[in-house]
């Protein structure tokens, strides 16, 4: 049974709910009991929408960061003390990444476990994130922006964003797709503002006043939202211990999806690590190389809309193949033969509106694994394909590098150093698409 058929019922810290007649249980908050229909209503109402849009706004700071790091990276390898030896460079994107995706399983399994922990976590958060933009602005080698903009501004992040997934998870059941596909487009919005807002810092005061000036920025802008971003059901009380349910790790179906996941995630972060150094190997400026990362970010703010709607009404896997097949043609027949801006641009607003989506299909996954075992709960599925995407990202790290080939020159297109990039990036994109054809053999 889908979620989005279950109209009138909700969710319970993303289990399903326990009964099925319409009577509402109680919950209990230290000695008292407060009954459900006093409770605001979920998929609508100004307290909904107000917490969606908070977690959209926070998605913009902290993811949108974290997918600008191609700005960054273009400055790095160009200026020193870096530029000297910029070989560790795009692993500080793809460990801040990565790091975020991987953690989200065990930021959940504490937040389930001690749910009490969820407002103390998100405002603990900012000063974690504004210590590492403040001390990677400090920063003399690559290793130590590694450390600090990669390691500690991924765990700073968690902090943040894993919270605030649980709460939209109590606010929205039968719209839950279009409620992550708009959270998600939170990251393309700040994808589309950030890069703009660093190039201008950077060419006109270098990294060190940047981050110090985004390090403030987040602080001042984010503390307000923290107010009214909250969760819907009362806390329980301090000394209650919840039990973890993790039977769904035993289920094919999660697994399927999470293969696909995997590899998908292997590739999608090159495209917009490099284009920015990719625009100006062929000769376009850094401006240019900026705005094909703004153009991915916006188009993957609508896609993500669009893709959240889908999968509230479509077979997720239907919809994962339409945007892994449209994604992996913007690669291969768009990117590998770029040799100028146009088709720079055509790719970058294709592959945003497909492939830039991909994760907002985890809302019809979570619901496929919840049709095989009725106990799963939705964010630790979530926090486990959060994972999965990070594994994929902190091995695209290394691995872009010793894809790019030095005798190469890029203005060839596929005869240019990028050549071997392009190709993976396309199969993995292609290939994280054929959870359909597994649905279709019956397999699952």
């Amino acid at each position: 049974m889908e979620l989005g058929d279950r109209a009138g019922r909700e969710e319970t810290m993303g289990r399903n709910p326990d009964v099925e007649d319409g009577t509402e249980p109680t919950e209990v908050t230290g000695q008292e009991q407060q009954p459900r229909d006093a409770l605001p209503p979920t998929d609508g109402g100004y307290q909904a929408w107000l917490v969606l849009a908070g977690c959209f706004v926070i998605n913009v700071f902290i993811w949108g960061f974290a997918f600008s790091f191609g700005v960054l990276q273009e400055y790095y390898t160009t200026h020193e003390p870096f530029a000297s030896s910029p070989q560790g460079i795009p692993a500080i994107g793809t460990t801040a990444t990565g790091l975020m995706y991987l953690l989200m399983p065990v930021y959940f399994l504490g937040l389930q476990r001690w749910p009490v922990l969820k407002r103390y976590s998100t405002w603990a958060s900012l000063p974690v994130v504004a210590a590492a933009l403040i001390g990677a602005s400090f920063a003399q080698t690559v290793t130590q922006l590694i450390a600090t903009q990669g390691v500690l501004y991924a765990l700073g992040g968690n902090m943040l964003v894993a919270p605030t997934v649980t709460y939209l998870d109590e606010w929205f059941v039968r719209k839950k797709g279009l409620a992550i596909g708009i959270m998600w487009a939170g990251d393309g919005a700040g994808g589309v503002i950030m890069p703009i807002v660093l190039q201008a810092l950077l060419s006109r005061y270098g990294f060190r006043v940047a981050l110090r000036c985004i390090a403030c920025a987040f602080v001042v802008l984010m503390a307000p939202l923290l107010v009214f971003t909250k969760a819907r059901l009362p806390v329980p009380a301090a000394s209650a211990v919840r039990p973890i349910n993790t039977s769904f790790l035993m289920s094919p179906v999660f697994w399927v999806l999470q293969a696909f996941n995997v590899i998908q995630g292997t590739g999608y972060f090159l495209p917009s690590n490099y284009l920015p150094t990719y625009a100006q190997s062929i000769g376009l400026s850094s401006k240019f190389g900026s705005l094909t990362l703004v153009m991915v970010n916006l188009a993957a703010a609508l896609g993500c809309v669009l893709t959240g709607a889908l999968v509230d009404r479509v077979d997720v896997t239907a919809v994962i193949l339409a945007i892994s097949v449209g994604g992996a043609a913007a690669i291969l027949a768009v990117w590998g033969v770029s040799t100028s801006i146009a088709p720079l641009c055509v790719f970058s607003l294709l592959y945003g509106v497909t492939a830039g989506s991909y994760s907002t299909t985890w809302a019809g996954m979570i619901k496929d694994v919840q049709r095989h075992d009725v106990n799963a709960d939705a964010n630790l599925v979530f926090g486990f394909l959060a994972a999965g995407r990070g594994v994929g990202a902190v091995v695209s790290g290394p691995l872009s590098a010793a894809l790019i080939d030095s005798s190469g020159e890029a203005t060839q297109g596929y005869g240019g150093a990028y050549r071997f990039l392009v190709v993976f990036a396309g199969c993995t994109t292609l290939v994280g698409g054929s959870s359909w054809f597994v649905r279709k053999a019956g397999w699952i």
